[in-house]
């Protein structure tokens, strides 16, 4: 691990895109997109507001289970274990855009809870809800390392387990799906098939 957390591009890539792609036009921008990903809040409430349509109930509790096991994965288990130092700590030359961050880096919750979501959108929703989600998840994932909170190894893998956070709660929708009572079913507006009534 620790080898993984050595290697020289992490910190330089940083470097890079301070030297590069920041800019006085770009900065609030990413400063604004950054701080929507903020405990999931933004992810939190879509799912909310699907969860108040019979349309959007199931996209909304799919959601909002893999924004559950997101944060049970990046921020409760791994985080606190691997404690990696926030790149700004220890990369030399790297400004901090924001404010300090009071968790360790690895692995970026931001990216972990917006793909947790937008991969739930992007997979079982229409298009039109999911590809602008998908585009949002990307945006605030590229944030964090605009602002110089995270390295991009901890973005790839906040995608990572974002991803498999969505892929798990599909498994747990399937098994929701099929053992569901009819009243539960009409409860989280699960259509069930004629021959499972």
């Amino acid at each position: 691990m620790d080898a993984f957390f050595s290697m020289p591009w992490d910190g330089q890539f940083l470097i890079w895109l301070q030297e590069n792609v920041r800019s006085d036009v770009l900065t609030p921008v990413m400063k604004l997109i950054t701080h929507l990903g903020d405990k999931g809040i933004f992810w939190i409430l879509i799912a909310i507001v699907m969860l108040f349509f019979k349309k959007t109930r199931p996209l909304g509790m799919m959601a909002g289970i893999a924004l559950v096991f997101s944060v049970l994965i990046n921020n409760v288990l791994i985080k606190p274990n691997v404690g990696r130092i926030r790149p700004y700590e220890v990369v030399d030359g790297l400004k901090l855009l924001i404010e300090r961050q009071h968790d360790p880096s690895f692995p970026s919750g931001h990216s972990g809870a917006s793909f947790a979501a937008a991969v739930v959108f992007l997979v079982k929703g229409p298009k039109k809800i999911g590809i602008p989600a998908i585009i949002m998840a990307a945006l605030i994932a590229f944030s964090r390392l605009y602002v110089g909170v995270h390295y991009p190894t901890d973005v790839i893998c906040g995608i990572i387990t974002g991803t498999f956070c969505a892929i798990i709660s599909f498994m747990i929708w399937s098994i929701v799906e099929k053992k569901a009572s009819p009243k539960l079913a009409g409860i989280l507006a699960i259509e069930k098939k004629d021959s499972e009534k």
